[in-house]
């Protein structure tokens, strides 16, 4: 399964989604997909050399919320190989294991400390140069770029 994330300025992101590893995270995924959740929401917390994070938040930080889903990682009792590297993308959760519910985050580089701890679910397979001008933005208080990364819209391939 294929998606797309189309940025305001134009640039875009192409990735595969990966259903037998985090099947409920998929699911959840691209319902917020068809149902044009993500369209208008930024990338809230950006980390280079980490990840850029988004899916929750609009241009004026008001939080969009959704319904929690299952954590699909190891340490919550779910097998779930694939590794987090550069390219990957994962739900991103409170401490609690099954609060993960819109906002994901997609690898700039490899971080093998969130292996079994965070559902990864999925993987840019083009447009990481996007991820990395997204991660070299200039950022002020946690990590928020001063400069909006705004999501265009996502939509399934």
């Amino acid at each position: 399964m294929k998606f797309e994330i189309e940025m305001e300025n134009g640039h875009i992101m192409k990735g595969e989604l990966y259903p037998d590893i985090a099947p409920i995270t998929v699911n959840n995924f691209v319902n917020l997909i068809n149902d044009h959740f993500y369209d208008s929401l930024i990338f809230h917390r950006v980390i280079p050399g980490f990840m850029i994070q988004g899916g929750g938040y609009d241009r004026n930080h008001h939080e969009k919320r959704c319904p929690s889903i299952k954590g699909e990682f190891s340490s919550n009792g779910v097998i779930n190989d694939l590794k987090h590297t550069r390219g990957v993308i994962s739900m991103a959760r409170t401490m609690i294991k099954d609060s993960a519910s819109s906002q994901f985050f997609i690898m700039h580089e490899d971080a093998p400390h969130l292996d079994g701890e965070y559902a990864a679910f999925g993987r840019i397979t083009e447009g990481l140069e996007v991820i990395d001008e997204i991660a070299h933005t200039p950022t002020g208080f946690q990590d928020d770029p001063l400069n909006d990364q705004v999501i265009k819209t996502m939509r399934l391939l």
